[in-house]
């Protein structure tokens, strides 16, 4: 039975790199290879670089507690093809950037066709990668604002952050979500995004849509992202 996205709000997250095995990753190898270099076929632009998954959590006075593991991005790929099986229950547990415009919008970011989850539009963000581990903690707020520069061009610090994050459960996968708003309208930030797109040789993006209320909501959407922005217009 489908369950909807769980939303809350945490004050802070207290994120530790604490290394261990991956048991999916080391059974499923030989399928795991077979799977990728298919990929890598129908998608060249697709490396096996490194990743970081959630194997343990718990939130205790709105503080996000948990530890990650590092793989490779085949496992993580062919896991998340497989339908993320509770295979050493691991999490997809990353940052997103929610850019909230000054005129009322959320701006969204369409993936492009070389990428793993083409067609799909979500906030800017992603998988973290050692490159975010800093003194031996996972800093998500750095590699939400890393990919935000590095999908849109956009710097975090032309934004007002808003406290905290929210939290969506969805599955194995659990999104922190930062709230950026901006003193620019949603028009005027998605032409600066679109022009610095068509300044790339291959963006990561293909388009950035606009919402401005739940009836823009469509299945392009991934479900944290719908719940998120229910939430959001709800008033919550």
């Amino acid at each position: 039975m489908n369950r909807e996205p769980l939303v809350y709000r945490v004050h802070r997250l207290d994120l530790s790199f604490a290394p261990k095995p991956w048991a999916f990753a080391i059974e499923h190898r030989a399928e795991i290879d077979t799977y990728f270099a298919k990929l890598q076929l129908e998608k060249p632009a697709v490396w096996n670089g490194r990743v970081l998954l959630l194997h343990s959590q718990i939130r205790v006075e709105g503080v996000f507690r948990g530890g990650y593991l590092e793989t490779d991005y085949a496992s993580f790929a062919a896991w998340c093809h497989w339908g993320k099986p509770t295979a050493g229950k691991v999490h997809d547990c990353f940052s997103s950037a929610a850019i909230a415009t000054v005129d009322g919008a959320f701006l969204l970011g369409v993936m492009a066709p070389h990428t793993f989850n083409a067609g799909l539009a979500y906030f800017p963000g992603g998988t973290p990668d050692p490159t975010d581990i800093i003194d031996g903690k996972v800093d998500l707020e750095f590699s939400m604002r890393r990919e935000l520069k590095e999908e849109t061009g956009l710097d975090a610090a032309e934004f007002s952050v808003e406290p905290g994050w929210t939290v969506v459960v969805d599955g194995s996968l659990i999104v922190q979500i930062k709230v950026l708003r901006s003193n620019q309208t949603a028009e005027v930030l998605r032409s600066r995004i679109l022009d610095r797109l068509r300044t790339e040789k291959q963006p990561e993006l293909s388009n950035i849509r606009i919402v401005r209320d739940s009836s823009d909501l469509d299945p392009a959407m991934l479900p944290f992202v719908k719940a998120f922005l229910a939430q959001r217009f709800a008033g919550g």
